[in-house]
């Protein structure tokens, strides 16, 4: 079994700057993709952003392009979010994700909450 641990949230100031983290551990992990979703109050899980496991291209969703990074240290089975200029709408549980093949994702992580202050 896989299991994601998020870390790095936390309250910050409009315009701030998180680093999210989500460490994989469990059997044998070598997925084919690992992303971010965040879920705010009353809304929807949405998208934020992926990375491809092995050839590390990455793609984000419009409303955090050009404000958040995406990047794996596969040695350790680790991806991170780089979260920039942050915005109060940015607010949220944000969750890692795993996936095997490009249309599941498999694994969640339990999530870590950002509260951007405005």
């Amino acid at each position: 079994q896989v299991q994601l641990v998020e870390s790095g949230g936390g309250l910050v100031q409009d315009g701030g700057s998180l680093r999210l983290s989500c460490a994989a551990s469990g059997r044998t992990f070598s997925p084919y993709r690992m992303g971010w979703f965040r879920q705010a109050p009353g809304k929807e899980r949405e998208f934020v952003a992926v990375i491809n496991w092995s050839g590390g291209s990455t793609y984000y969703a419009d409303y955090v392009q050009g404000r958040f990074t995406i990047s794996s240290v596969n040695a350790e089975n680790t991806v991170n979010l780089y979260m920039n200029r942050l915005k109060p709408e940015d607010t949220a549980v944000y969750y890692c994700a795993a996936g095997t093949t490009t249309s599941m994702w498999n694994y969640w992580g339990q999530g870590t909450q950002v509260t951007v202050s405005s």
